[in-house]
């Protein structure tokens, strides 16, 4: 309900890319999504353009199934949105991904970020400080493929942005949504 979300300066949301395969002799790096990970990725994006979820820009993983995700969210969403691929948010700690966020011009007031596990886990319980209660525990016992966290910051620019300052509004999965 969008209507129900505290005003805010900044909103980052935090998109696990959706459920990929595992082809034989394919390196990580370029692996597809799975069938599932194709239906639920649009799933994400209705959801996101209903509810006003909208990015200013969105910084992809260059996975492959991270790229393929974000194709797939987007094609839902109202307008084109600005993209970038983000070399830095692949297979590292949340600490690394903080500092990506961190460099982000002060004109985004909407980030978006598909990228990977543990890494936006372990940053949405990060940055989250407080926020809904039953959202934070479900997002404590797993950030699932193609889930969506949405944390906000009263903060000027991204460069303020830091540990424990968000305020985590949603955290939604596409079971949640598929039901």
């Amino acid at each position: 309900m969008p209507g129900n979300d505290p005003p805010r300066t900044r909103r980052l949301m935090l998109l696990r890319h959706a459920k990929s395969a595992w082809p034989e002799g394919v390196a990580d790096h370029r692996r597809p999504l799975a069938g599932r990970g194709r239906k639920a990725a649009p799933i994400m994006g209705a959801y996101m353009a209903k509810q006003g979820l909208v990015p200013d820009l969105a910084l992809i993983s260059t996975a492959r199934r991270a790229q393929e995700t974000w194709d797939l969210v987007a094609e839902a969403l109202p307008r084109s949105i600005a993209a970038r691929d983000a070399v830095g948010i692949y297979e590292v700690a949340a600490a690394a991904i903080l500092e990506v966020i961190r460099t982000v011009e002060p004109s985004v007031r909407n980030l978006l970020l598909v990228g990977h596990n543990p890494g936006l886990a372990d940053l949405a319980l990060l940055l989250a400080g407080s926020g809904d209660p039953p959202a934070i525990e479900r997002l404590r016992e797993k950030f699932p493929t193609a889930g969506l966290a949405v944390l906000d910051f009263d903060s000027e620019q991204w460069s303020d942005v830091s540990p424990g300052d968000g305020r985590l509004v949603r955290f939604v999965t596409p079971r949640m949504l598929d039901g």
